[in-house]
């Protein structure tokens, strides 16, 4: 494969999660919006918006077989036309079932999209951790341009569904772009790629993989529960003004992209990224604890950002690198399998917080540190089996060795088993 078709397909597939970043939070952020259009209480907006994780959920392992099976073309084609269908569904659409529907497509497209994408950057070969990583700046851009999308619709008494309409144009003009891209042969196993955990124990194995597979869920519920809830939780809570409101989403989606980007070079450095994922879930669990018990717009502002760029900084698609390399062979169902973890948590999540928004969304807010707690935990977990070291020292020195990009990795050097 020459690098200009390796451009041409990178630059598809990225445009392709931009969207999927906008996608992620599009019925949250029109929650108000979409409850007056259905003539349906917020509650009711946000089980509909559990559809997306029935989608996930029901397709995830199939998928993963078939992008085994049949390459990964087929999937990302497949995510791309779905993603389509629900945008130009749901905001022509009155019926809370056929809206439900809507969702469920949704989630079928991301699914698509995952198990095609992941796996291609990992065959197309380089440094496929930083690669998948960056598939989250995308996605960040997405989550950062959509509320300041909607706020100008809001201030200038716009329909809603142009949101939903400019995310639909995106994906038609990548159509195009993705039509001329070939792509790498599937299941290719680099062997440089996998080596690193090969030597591990079967029992440190089970462990790590339970471990990472349970991480799944909370690395994505910890972002979903937050991108749903904190607008309202500042403007109801908190007091604060809608713009200031919406503001601090675009914060923590800058605090992504910034993330991403330290991430990225980090990966490029060689950093551990066992002992990443602890310093950066670490960080993130105090943010989420600040977010939820502060009172000021600054420190409120600075949380939000700090959230952003370690609990969506790419940690998700470190783990899932982890995992890969644990089981390199069969890319796709390893991929389905994990990302079906995640689908579970975003079926719950909008279940159960829209239970406690009943009782108040500071209950919503407190559920999520809960959830970040559980997170760091499994990432420590993780870290010791696979034989990283004192996980707790490391964590102390990695916070330090983060505010110098171009330090030498902690412990002077890699683990025995990256």
């Amino acid at each position: 494969m020459t690098k200009s078709n390796n451009r041409r397909l990178s630059i598809a597939l990225y445009l392709n999660y931009l969207v999927h970043g906008i996608g992620l939070i599009i019925l949250t952020q029109n929650m108000q919006a979409l409850g007056g259009f259905w003539g349906v209480p917020i509650a009711t907006v946000s089980y509909v918006i559990s559809g997306i994780g029935i989608g996930k959920l029901i397709a995830y392992f199939l998928f993963g077989y078939l992008s085994d099976r049949f390459g990964r073309r087929m999937l990302v084609l497949t995510g791309t036309l779905s993603y389509m269908v629900f945008f130009i569904g749901i905001p022509f659409t009155h019926n809370i079932a056929i809206a439900y529907l809507f969702a469920i497509i949704a989630g079928v497209a991301n699914s698509a999209l995952d198990s095609g994408t992941y796996p291609t950057f990992v065959e197309m070969g380089g440094n496929s951790s930083a690669s998948n990583v960056f598939i989250k700046a995308f996605m960040s851009m997405g989550e950062f341009i959509l509320p300041l999308f909607i706020a100008t619709l809001e201030a200038r008494h716009l329909w809603f569904g142009w949101s939903f309409i400019g995310a639909l144009l995106v994906l038609i003009v990548n159509l195009f772009i993705l039509k001329g891209a070939h792509f790498p042969d599937r299941n290719n196993v680099d062997e440089t790629f996998s080596e690193a955990h090969q030597s591990l124990s079967k029992f440190r194995r089970v462990i790590a993989t339970i471990s990472l597979a349970v991480y799944g869920y909370t690395t994505m519920a910890i972002m979903i529960l937050f991108t749903q809830w904190i607008s309202l939780f500042a403007t109801k809570d908190l007091g604060y003004s809608s713009l200031v409101s919406h503001g601090l989403l675009s914060l923590y989606s800058i605090g992504s992209i910034s993330g991403v980007v330290v991430m990225f070079i980090l990966l490029k450095l060689k950093f551990v990224e066992t002992k990443l994922l602890v310093v950066m879930n670490t960080i993130s669990l105090i943010a989420i604890l600040t977010v939820a018990n502060a009172s000021s717009v600054i420190l409120t502002s600075i949380a939000c950002f700090t959230f952003g760029f370690t609990a969506a900084g790419g940690v998700l698609q470190v783990a899932l690198n982890v995992l890969l390399k644990m089981f390199p062979t069969h890319k796709g169902v390893i991929t389905g399998t994990y990302m079906t973890f995640g689908s579970i948590a975003t079926f719950t999540i909008p279940i159960v917080t829209g239970v406690l928004s009943q009782i108040s969304i500071q209950s919503v807010m407190n559920f999520d540190v809960l959830i970040g707690l559980v997170g760091t935990v499994l990432v420590v977990v993780t870290a010791m089996a696979i034989g990283t070291g004192n996980v707790f020292s490391v964590a102390g020195h990695s916070v330090m060795n983060l505010l110098h990009l171009g330090a030498a990795p902690v412990d002077g050097g890699q683990s025995k088993d990256e």
